[in-house]
């Protein structure tokens, strides 16, 4: 009979980006089950509401996590709206579509390339950054900065954005676009690489509903849980959102279902550049949530359903401010990928269900 040994994963370990630990049940080479451990990096950023009014807290949400920046403040800032009462400029709505969609591509074409460091193929990594630089040109362009934006207020957005720029923004991602489709065939059609994800890390759809899974990781299990559909915020004006599903359940699906869904965030700003109304893009926000008042929104980030809950005092501080992030929902299916696997592919498992350490330990 095979003994059974416990391995430690992480927190610090060549395949992972941020501090993740993991303890390993392994008989021979095989993974009998995973227990994360968490907590190392935690900021307690909830805990500042008390001490930040609501305006000042929008600049610490998006500090949540610097990949999903600006979703942490968009969807900060239309929790405090629903909070207040308040309704954005349809102009602004636009814009928050735009550049949430522009974070995703980010978001995706980064994690493509660390996966692509994960299975050793150096040069697909290399061509993923250097998109990614692309993209963060674009942010600059827009916002001032490259990972951390301060563009979004309670009320609407900073500033407005010129004819001429959007139509930069269009035709640089097209070509994105172009040399995209070029990185796609690599992910999707390579043999070695669907030598490393075909069959690994399978989820059934009836798992990833039992675990409430979200985002890309239950999307390529075929759950169809995508909080844009909803029509929450700009994402209403959408002509036909269909979230991309893969009933394959396994890593490779995972990978598939977040590089797809670059090519149609892409389709969407452009969809959202062409109807953008004319218009302000802010409008002035006084006053303070009532005593007892509560609101609520959910936003899809790259990485999948973010909740947000505020609950007011009748001062211009917070009473409750609390945010449910997709890796601390999605680190029970991680689980349940990793038991049974090889040794050899935990690193893969891991890295296609893309956990946001930040985000978990806020």
């Amino acid at each position: 009979m095979a003994q059974k040994t416990i391995i430690p994963f992480g927190p610090q370990h060549p395949v992972l980006p941020e501090p993740l630990h993991l303890d390993l049940v392994v008989e021979d080479e095989t993974v009998i089950e995973a227990i994360p451990q968490i907590g190392f990096i935690h900021r307690g950023l909830e805990r500042l509401t008390q001490v930040r009014d609501y305006n000042q807290f929008i600049y610490v949400a998006e500090r949540i996590c610097g990949i999903c920046a600006f979703g942490h403040s968009m969807g900060y800032a239309e929790t405090v709206e629903n909070l207040l009462g308040v309704e954005i400029p349809k102009r602004a709505e636009y814009l928050r579509v735009i550049l949430h969609e522009l974070s995703r591509i980010h978001s995706h074409v980064l994690w493509m390339g660390l996966a692509a460091d994960g299975f050793g193929f150096e040069s697909l990594f290399m061509h993923c950054w250097r998109l990614r630089e692309r993209v963060l040109d674009c942010f600059e362009m827009m916002t001032g900065g490259r990972v951390i934006f301060s563009s979004v207020l309670v009320g609407g957005m900073v500033k407005d954005q010129d004819a001429d720029t959007l139509s930069h923004l269009v035709s640089t991602l097209e070509g994105i676009r172009h040399d995209y489709t070029e990185i796609c065939n690599s992910f999707l059609k390579d043999k070695s690489v669907l030598n490393r994800l075909v069959g690994i890390g399978v989820v059934s759809t009836e798992d990833a509903k039992k675990y409430g899974m979200v985002g890309p990781f239950a999307r390529g299990s075929n759950v169809n849980n995508d909080v844009r559909r909803l029509g929450n915020g700009g994402y209403k004006y959408l002509a036909d959102f269909q979230p991309i599903l893969d009933d394959n359940c396994d890593c490779y699906a995972r990978v598939k279902v977040r590089a797809l869904e670059v090519l149609q965030s892409i389709d969407i700003i452009e969809e959202m550049i062409k109807g953008i109304p004319e218009g302000p893009v802010s409008i002035p926000v006084n006053g303070a949530p009532a005593e007892g008042s509560m609101a609520c929104s959910a936003l899809e980030q790259p990485r999948g359903e973010v909740y947000y809950y505020a609950q007011g005092n009748g001062t211009k501080y917070l009473e409750r401010m609390r945010i449910r992030t997709p890796t601390s929902i999605n680190l029970a299916g991680m689980a349940t990928a990793l038991a049974g696997c090889d040794l050899a592919d935990v690193n893969m498992i891991v890295l296609t269900i893309d956990p946001c350490i930040s985000c978990t330990e806020r």
